[in-house]
């Protein structure tokens, strides 16, 4: 493993992903349009590592003011590829999360599905720098994805 190899043009994951660094909450900058999730503003995820090694999985936002949640669980789909996992909020269906861009002091992450059709921008922080916004679409854009169709996520933080 250690390749994303559905239909995404063989991208490769981040397989020496360090899961420590990884876990805590993430801030959305943008996503593809997704079932469910259209419209969500303050988007969040947040992993926290469970007694069984597992990772639960907390997404919120705000649509219309009212807050929206689910909680997951999240597993590694091969224990040396770290940037492969597979994620599930509703039993028994599973999809792929995988981890194919991130800055190395982890202050951004991209993620997309099985494939070119999913994609998650994610930060640490609820703005991010220009300079890192450019970088991440212009990999994208090297690896074939449709960048015209990303949805920037309010992020309305005080």
């Amino acid at each position: 493993m250690g390749r994303y190899t559905t239909d995404n043009g063989n991208i490769k994951l981040i397989c020496n992903l360090d899961l420590d660094k990884y876990l805590g909450k993430w801030y959305e900058i943008g996503k593809f349009s997704a079932r469910g999730q259209n419209g969500l503003d303050n988007v969040t995820a947040t992993y926290t590592l469970k007694d069984n090694g597992k990772i639960k999985v907390y997404n919120e936002g705000f649509k219309e003011g009212k807050k929206r949640s689910i909680t997951g669980s999240a597993g590694l789909r091969n224990k040396n590829c770290k940037g492969g996992l597979f994620v599930r909020f509703f039993w028994p269906f599973k999809s792929e999360y995988n981890v194919i861009k991130l800055a190395k002091d982890y202050r951004y992450a991209v993620v997309t599905g099985d494939d070119k059709s999913k994609l998650w921008i994610l930060s640490r922080a609820p703005k991010m720098a220009d300079k890192d916004y450019n970088e991440i679409i212009n990999f994208l854009d090297s690896k074939g994805f449709k960048t015209g169709e990303i949805l920037t996520t309010k992020q309305n933080w005080s």
